[in-house]
């Protein structure tokens, strides 16, 4: 369906009015899709975003403010995030090795766990992806993504 259709607007200011409503319409499209799975999951999309981030740090920890800084959405708390994945054993904090001060978080083998089950519905949502794109357009659309971000 086309954004006009879906949205029930025939007319927009002008072309960019109306690439800023699609791409608001399909982030929300998006996360509503993976939404249900991280509710079954009894996560959100942010506590999901800091489990990868600690899956790809591997053994090694990772402190509160690098996760800050790699998280998808900048408001998100990242402290907050950290304490309940703590509170449902899904990440664990470790002790800095550099700094004793610090402290590093790292992902704990249920969080690892939970991600691998989460895993074949996700891969679903990116297979939805490929049967209304190619991997070239998807390409493009990404470098297309990435000029209009670099553009502020």
């Amino acid at each position: 369906m086309s954004l006009e259709t879906d949205i029930k607007q025939k007319k927009f200011r002008n072309s960019y009015q109306k690439l800023s409503i699609n791409l608001k319409y399909t982030s929300n499209w998006l996360g509503y899709r993976e939404m249900d799975l991280f509710k079954e999951h009894d996560l959100t999309s942010q506590q999901y975003n800091v489990l990868r981030i600690l899956r790809g740090q591997s053994c090694s920890g990772v402190k509160v403010s690098d996760i800050a800084e790699r998280m998808l959405d900048k408001n998100s708390n990242a402290s907050r995030l950290i304490d309940k994945l703590l509170a449902k054993n899904l990440a664990k904090r470790t002790s800095c090795p550099n700094d004793r001060r610090a402290v590093d978080v790292v992902i704990t083998d249920e969080g690892l766990a939970l991600l691998e089950a989460m895993e074949p519905a996700l891969l679903e949502i990116e297979t939805s992806l490929s049967e209304a794109l190619t991997e070239q357009e998807a390409d493009q659309l990404c470098t297309l993504l990435d000029k209009l971000r670099k553009s502020e």
